[in-house]
């Protein structure tokens, strides 16, 4: 048989469920709107013609410092591949048989390359670069490619300007279910 206190827990969390159910925004009584701050937190994509590029600026130097000590381990000493994947070379070759896919090689768009590292680089701690790291991350990639010169740094604006040698290659998607028209504005 029940306890008197066996009632009093029951009532308490039946009060809260109410109170929580008559707060919550969704009709299955739970969850809230994310509040504007929490969205800005999670909004960090960057567009291929650099749209949300953040301030900050890196050289060539500096990304050659940073990439030695997080990502060279991975992606060896000059981006030759490792662990994680080949980031330089590959100009040449992706109508071979054998193509080498690098960021010289066959990415379309340089500010992609902002986006993929500040999300996801290094593996062990991503998004724990500054933005002025990853600015120079990209430099030193790029200029191992031989798209940036050695003096360079990079900005939004800099980075948003570099066209790299496959962006014409890009072709649309053959198959019938991808055949939306892409949204470019008020999307």
């Amino acid at each position: 048989m029940p306890t008197r206190k066996f009632y009093f827990v029951v009532l308490a969390v039946l009060e809260l469920a109410s109170v929580t159910r008559t707060q919550a925004q969704s009709p299955y009584g739970i969850g809230r709107s994310a509040t504007p701050a929490e969205i800005a937190g999670w909004n960090i994509d960057i567009d291929r013609d650099g749209t949300n590029l953040p301030s900050g600026r890196g050289s060539v130097s500096r990304g050659h410092k940073v990439f030695d000590q997080q990502c060279a381990g991975c992606h060896g000493a000059k981006g030759e591949g490792g662990v994680g994947d080949k980031l330089v070379g590959g100009q040449g070759t992706l109508a071979t048989p054998k193509p080498i896919r690098t960021v010289g090689s066959y990415w379309p768009y340089a500010p992609t390359l902002f986006d993929y590292i500040r999300r996801a680089m290094p593996q062990n701690a991503p998004q724990s670069l500054s933005n002025e790291d990853v600015y120079a991350v990209c430099a030193y990639i790029l200029n191992l490619n031989g798209l940036l010169p050695s003096d360079a740094a990079l900005d939004a604006k800099t980075l948003s300007a570099i066209e790299m040698p496959n962006r014409s290659m890009f072709v649309g998607d053959p198959r019938p279910d991808v055949k939306n028209p892409a949204c470019m504005t008020g999307c």
